[in-house]
């Protein structure tokens, strides 16, 4: 009874102490001030770290501007454009626009090279730029905007319709965070786009209607020239493109790279700015910066998974003894960004294996399976199943399988064809001599029986008169 005692008050002691111990505290979510919709998300791999609102339409501004470059560097890529051909600007490429609508001044008639007007759309954010482009790409801006819709369906955009190559249009013109996302992520796969978006200032040549001009990057994270001065410059960003309209407030897309090589794309939509509130920011700006240092300070590449840690251990036939049992690991080690909170140990490695290959012999390195990476529950992705070193045939499968190819060999069947030819040939001559033997002998002794039945023939015929003459004189002899 005593030693019960004791056992209870020591096991209420410990879950007193377990219920006052800390809990593990999940990642807070970043201090964002206005952004409305967010996605950010590691380039690497894709995964998106943090969301707000991702699904939610919203007006993109000139984030549209994303899409039209892209598919004009598509255009040249394709090798239906040069970068120094020069295009004549038509005479509505001022169409729609507002007076105090962003541009670089480019006038109906003037001829500019198509590399400039490249820039002056994403560097700039010219919308009548975006307007040439889409005329010579297209025929037409209308005809320029399906084409700008189907691109966006093909990247798996559902939930964006473009209605002008700019940004400038009504409600029936719209994107979600995500969709903004998939099509940066896309375009910044294509060196002419990165080059261009991360560009701090650019000078536009002479054109028969113009002396050179020279503007800044909208982007105050990488440009300090920006209308919006040095304030929000940002060492880690590069590119990609900012956006506003009284609808679609303050929006920004960017990417940042640290020293440690953590890479991240981020969108944000709907802040507040100097036209649109009485924040004394823009917005876009800082909660862009915000999402970056938080991504920075709370996540790192860390080792999911080893090369140096068997994964599973399988059986291969027809391999010697000290290879039976072969040891399977991750054919590389793989890392990926994630909290620096999260437990290691709860990384789940769940292997399948291709029974089909686990025949001796097997070369080091053989792919032999892959394996699922899971993280709290979620697959991450898998990766290779490799063998370290060589699984060797066993000595007698070895003799088994050299016997078997030799046999196999067409030269080798034709030479046992041959053979066995031959040997039935001398089977059926043997036969037949055999048989044609007994023949003659049969023959033989037939005639030797004949013969001699025919000598004691001869032999009983002269007796047989004797006989007969003995009787007739006998019979004479008698009668006289």
């Amino acid at each position: 009874m005593k030693k019960f005692r004791i056992f209870t008050f020591i096991l209420t002691i410990c879950l007193i102490f377990s219920a006052a111990a800390p809990a593990a505290e999940a990642l807070d979510d970043p201090p964002l001030s206005s952004a409305k919709a967010v996605v950010l998300a590691d380039m690497e791999s894709g995964r998106l770290l943090w969301s707000l609102n991702a699904q939610e339409r919203r007006a993109p501004a000139s984030l549209t501007k994303i899409m039209t470059v892209l598919l004009a560097v598509e255009a040249l890529e394709d090798g239906r454009f040069t970068p120094d051909e020069m295009v004549t600007a038509q005479a509505d490429c001022l169409a729609g626009l507002d007076t105090d609508s962003s541009t670089s001044d480019i006038k109906p008639g003037e001829i500019i090279s198509y590399r400039d007007l490249l820039y002056c759309a994403m560097v700039h954010s010219a919308n009548e730029a975006c307007n040439i482009l889409a005329h010579h790409i297209a025929g037409s801006v209308s005809a320029f905007v399906e084409m700008m819709n189907a691109r966006a369906a093909e990247l798996g955009c559902s939930d964006t319709h473009f209605s002008d190559p700019n940004g400038l249009s009504n409600e029936n013109h719209y994107t979600t965070a995500y969709d903004m996302y998939l099509m940066t992520a896309e375009a910044l796969r294509h060196p002419l786009f990165a080059e261009i978006c991360n560009t701090r200032s650019y000078e536009m040549a002479a054109t028969n209607l113009s002396d050179a001009r020279s503007f800044p990057n909208s982007n105050a994270l990488i440009s300090n020239e920006s209308d919006y001065g040095d304030k929000y410059l940002y060492s880690y960003a590069a590119g990609v493109k900012t956006g506003f309209t009284q609808l679609a407030g303050y929006c920004l897309v960017s990417t940042a790279e640290n020293e440690d090589g953590e890479r991240l794309l981020a969108v944000v939509m709907g802040c507040n700015g100097y036209l649109n509130s009485d924040s004394p920011d823009y917005e876009n700006f800082t909660d862009t910066i915000k999402l970056y240092n938080w991504a920075f300070d709370n996540f790192s590449y860390r080792t999911v998974a080893s090369s140096a840690t068997t994964v599973t251990r399988v059986h291969v036939d027809l391999a010697s003894e000290s290879d039976e049992n072969v040891n399977l690991r991750v054919q590389s080690d793989v890392t990926m960004l994630l909290p620096n909170d999260l437990d290691l140990d709860a990384v789940r490695l769940e292997p399948t294996v291709y029974e089909d290959m686990l025949k001796a012999p097997i070369p080091a390195g053989t792919v032999l399976g892959r394996a699922e990476i899971i993280i709290d529950g979620e697959s991450r992705g898998s990766v290779n199943l490799v063998n370290m070193s060589e699984v060797e045939l066993s000595k007698k499968e070895f003799m088994r399988l050299n016997l078997a190819q030799t046999l196999s060999s067409p030269w080798v069947k034709l030479l046992i064809g041959l053979v066995a030819f031959m040997f039935i040939g001398y089977l059926v001559l043997v036969i037949r001599y055999r048989v044609m033997r007994r023949r003659y002998l049969r023959r033989k002794r037939e005639a030797a029986r004949r013969r001699a039945e025919r000598a004691r023939s001869s032999a009983e015929r002269p007796r047989e008169d004797t006989q007969r003459i003995a009787a007739i004189v006998d019979e004479e002899t008698g009668k006289r």
